[in-house]
């Protein structure tokens, strides 16, 4: 699922109105990571405007909070997950809970990063490697939480350039994971 996101329009009373309305986003399970600021902020706020059930996830408390009860009276309340998502295990579990909870996660956005600036003679095996956990590993694990229960085509994005639109986990070109092709019509 691509969105196309529009920034939004303050109206008399200096009150977001979106310049765009999708109904199908409409009481969507919608799990972001990183969503208490930044982007991910802005995101968690698009879907909870639309009317999609938003649930997010952060290791920013203060922000997060905030942000939820900035967003109180929208059509469905916004969740907020306090987890460090380095931690795997503790993040598949929060998932797992959410779904047994709320149901499965229908859209996932891969949000969560930590892009500090540094100097390549500075970057030790230790600092690439929580690079590496914070910027990347959970991407991978987080979609593989959600991944059994998308019906269709999975919707996960991510903010990363080389990581799949569409989610298309298991790899599509493997030949054991390709699905069929309908057979044409004559």
């Amino acid at each position: 699922m691509i969105i196309d996101y529009h920034v939004p329009v303050l109206s008399q009373g200096l009150t977001p109105h979106w310049t765009a309305q999708y109904p199908s986003l409409r009481d969507k399970r919608v799990l972001i990571t990183g969503g208490g600021t930044g982007i991910g902020e802005h995101l968690v706020e698009a879907f909870a405007t639309q009317g999609a059930r938003v649930t997010f996830i952060d290791i920013q408390s203060d922000a997060s909070q905030a942000l939820v009860a900035r967003l109180e009276g929208q059509a469905h309340p916004v969740r907020f997950l306090h987890q460090d998502l380095t931690d795997i295990e503790g993040t598949q579990a929060a998932i797992a809970s959410l779904i047994a909870d709320q149901g499965d996660v229908e859209i996932l956005i891969n949000n969560a990063a930590n892009d500090d600036r540094h100097q390549i003679p500075e970057v030790t095996p230790a600092y690439w490697d929580q690079r590496i956990a914070v910027n990347l590993r959970h991407y991978f694990f987080c979609a593989q939480s959600v991944l059994p229960g998308m019906r269709g085509p999975p919707a996960a994005a991510s903010s990363s350039t080389s990581a799949p639109s569409r989610g298309t986990w298991p790899c599509p070109t493997s030949p054991s994971t390709r699905r069929p092709r309908p057979a044409s019509r004559a």
